[in-house]
């Protein structure tokens, strides 16, 4: 299903930008600092047997991991930044109080307010609540049940499974109303059914959260023990009719068209009709289903799961979902799990800080255009589609240069290629937020009124053209994504700065930084996702067979890799969950480090502080994943994320890039070489 992008980070990576944003400080604050600072490096390191510790090592000791983060790098510090810069507008708004009724100051202002009032929240406690509480516990039977889940689906805050307007993978044109698998507790669903020893361990304490929940809300002891188990058996049955994250990956796996009829018949239980007209979806008459089995699990279930237990499954999953907007029992209580036991993180952020985030979440472009209209220079947008430009050529040379593809599939994947839409910055058309309502002393009721918008204006592009103008970012995200479905790559403003682009670098840490982004989201469209999507965006077959099997063939090797690293001791990482965003990493390595090699820098041998030109760009792409992580985070990157570890994101392109051997003088028994016939090359 198209509603989910490929993306530079991981979410826990996005960020908002700060005054440092490309063009909005001069050349000269650049000069006070080394692009590259050698005092980072641990030259003790051979750069053939760890480049990440060679290049970072000495900033990774230097650079412990705050309490209130679960890892720390080059994105964190672009946070730091940021957060001060966007901390100070959220105060200013937050102070104008003759701001005018529904301006972008109002609605930005009140938000931050009502959410840093935390005297109103505590005094509130679970009160905000109560009604919706009241309506779970008035559940009958399983029509009216059914009637409750989709009711709290255009509240914004529905559960059970996920529900979602977008377009169809095989007509983009046509918007199509997407369901796909969701109401779980834990991250995942191999949370409930891995046997290995930590696994067990969050399981156990996923249920002990459950326990303390239900005694908040309001149980005994004895009865939020009945209540947990009930709960956690219900997840656990959904979990089971759940697909892997790796068989999501196959976009045709999760295409599964139907018309009312179809879905009644393919989910017996769910009265699709009824379904539809509840969650206020008017003339249509079919939809595409991710899942299906999960579906005819949720089905079986709204019959032989007992009601009083749908209403606690329904009552744990609301408070769960609003806890953190909630007073401090059930706010911390939520974050020792999810947090502390889960991610390792040792303490919360700073109160303005997570307030911060629900502003950008909830009504983003209000605060990306404030943002933008003071400091994003027209300069910075120019400069990226400068690089956007070589960098698409450069693809496109690489592209008729392949070995293995023939001319037919290279004539197509030209044409996908040179018909990428460019997103670069912000939106041209800004999101309208005029019928949402915001107060100044009432988060909860905030939260909630904006989720129910966002559920309206999803609801609205249905009947209507698809808007390939709309941004699934907003400006302030230090992040980047390709989108399948409309074929483009989209820079938001938030990361064109340093370390990843600076008007003041030389050419070598501009393409080792934003250069490899750029090429990393354009491999997104050749990835082992991206590649099954045609120049329109529609999901359609436009490969030759043979050369589809060699892409699978060349794609096996950097699996193949890529599951022969370990982490924590015996943990491998997924080489099948995370072969688009290696596949991605490669190419854009491979893709700027030509592109770079065009330029003057690129074509000379002149050494800055010590290192060549070639050296500069492999230690420019190393310094942007420098990071420590939490053993915790780890371990639940690796079973949730489809991005490596960050080690490995900056050794395993490298080690399969011939020129990087030769800027470094890498060879055979250096712990990174390999044979050049077991380098994966693929784009």
């Amino acid at each position: 299903m198209n509603l989910k992008k490929t993306v530079l980070a991981g979410a826990a990576m996005l960020a908002v930008f700060s005054g440092e944003i490309a063009g909005a400080k001069d050349a000269n604050d650049a000069a006070t600092r080394k692009l590259l600072d050698p005092a980072n490096m641990d030259k003790a390191v051979k750069p053939g047997d760890n480049f990440f510790l060679y290049a970072n090592g000495a900033w990774l000791k230097n650079n412990p991991i705050p309490s209130t983060e679960t890892r720390w790098g080059s994105f964190n510090e672009l946070q730091e930044n940021n957060y001060k810069a966007l901390h100070t507008l959220l105060e200013k708004a937050a102070a104008n109080k003759n701001a005018k009724p529904g301006s972008a100051d109002q609605k930005v202002g009140d938000l931050y307010r009502s959410g840093m009032d935390t005297v109103a929240i505590e005094k509130a406690g679970i009160t905000p609540l109560n009604g919706l509480i009241t309506r779970i516990n008035g559940i009958k039977d399983a029509n009216s049940l059914l009637a409750e889940i989709a009711l709290e689906h255009t509240e914004g805050i529905g559960d059970v499974f996920s529900f979602g307007i977008g377009p169809d993978d095989k007509n983009v044109t046509h918007q199509i109303s997407q369901f796909s698998q969701s109401g779980l507790g834990l991250p995942d669903r191999d949370y409930y059914f891995n046997t290995d020893a930590r696994t067990t361990k969050i399981r156990e304490a996923y249920k002990q959260y459950l326990v303390k929940m239900f005694v908040l809300i309001g149980d005994n002891q004895t009865a939020a023990e009945a209540d947990a188990k009930s709960v956690y058996s219900l997840e656990e049955s959904l979990a089971k009719a759940s697909m892997t994250r790796v068989e999501m990956r196959d976009p045709y796996k999760l295409y599964n068209k139907f018309n009312l009829d179809g879905l009644n018949k393919e989910t017996p239980g769910l009265d699709w009709k009824s379904l539809f007209t509840m969650l206020k979806i008017k003339g249509e008459d079919s939809a595409i289903v991710g899942q299906p089995k999960f579906f005819a699990e949720v089905g079986k279930q709204l019959t032989a799961t007992p009601v009083d237990v749908w209403k606690k499954y329904l009552v744990f999953h609301l408070v769960n979902g609003m806890a953190p907007y909630m007073s401090s029992n059930f706010d911390q209580t939520r974050f020792d799990f999810y947090g502390r036991t889960l991610r390792g993180q040792q303490a919360q952020k700073p109160r303005w800080k997570r307030v911060l985030s629900v502003v950008d979440g909830s009504i983003g472009e209000l605060l990306g255009q404030m943002y933008v209209d003071a400091n994003f220079k027209p300069e910075a947008k120019k400069r990226m589609l400068e690089l956007v430009n070589n960098l698409q050529q450069t693809y496109a040379e690489h592209i008729q240069h392949l070995d293995w593809m023939s001319a037919e599939t290279k004539k197509k994947a030209l044409v996908k290629l040179n018909t990428f839409m460019k997103k670069i910055g912000y939106p041209d058309k800004w999101k309208d937020y005029s019928k949402l309502q915001i107060v100044g002393n009432d988060y909860v009721k905030n939260i909630i009124a904006a989720s129910a918008f966002e559920y309206d204006f999803n609801l609205s592009k249905l009947g209507r053209p698809v808007d390939r103008t709309e941004w699934g970012m907003t400006p302030p995200t230090v992040n980047a994504y390709y989108n399948p479905a409309f074929n483009e790559i989209v820079f938001p403003a938030g990361i064109l700065q340093y370390p990843f682009f600076d008007f003041a670098a030389d050419d070598a840490v501009n393409y080792g930084g934003i250069g490899a982004v750029i090429g990393h989201e354009m491999t997104h469209g050749f990835d082992d996702q991206g590649r099954q999507y045609d120049a329109d965006g529609n999901l359609n077959d436009w490969w030759t067979a043979e050369d589809a099997k060699k892409f699978e063939e060349k794609s096996g090797v950097v699996v193949k890799q890529f599951n022969s690293y370990t982490v924590l001791d015996s943990v491998h990482v997924n080489g099948e969950l995370t072969l688009g965003e290696n596949l991605a990493d490669l190419g854009g390595l491979a893709i700027a480090y030509d592109a770079f090699k065009k330029t003057k820098e690129g074509k000379s041998n002149e050494k800055i502080d010590g290192f060549t030109p070639d050296q500069r760009f492999f230690l420019s792409w190393a310094q942007v994943w420098r990071a420590n992580t939490r053993p915790e985070e780890m371990a639940s990157r690796i079973m949730t994320d489809p991005h490596s570890p960050n080690e490995l994101r900056c050794n395993g392109p490298l080690s399969n890039i011939d020129v990087f051997y030769k800027a470094f003088d890498i060879k055979p028994g250096d712990k990174m070489y390999r044979q050049p016939s077991e380098r994966a090359k693929v784009w």
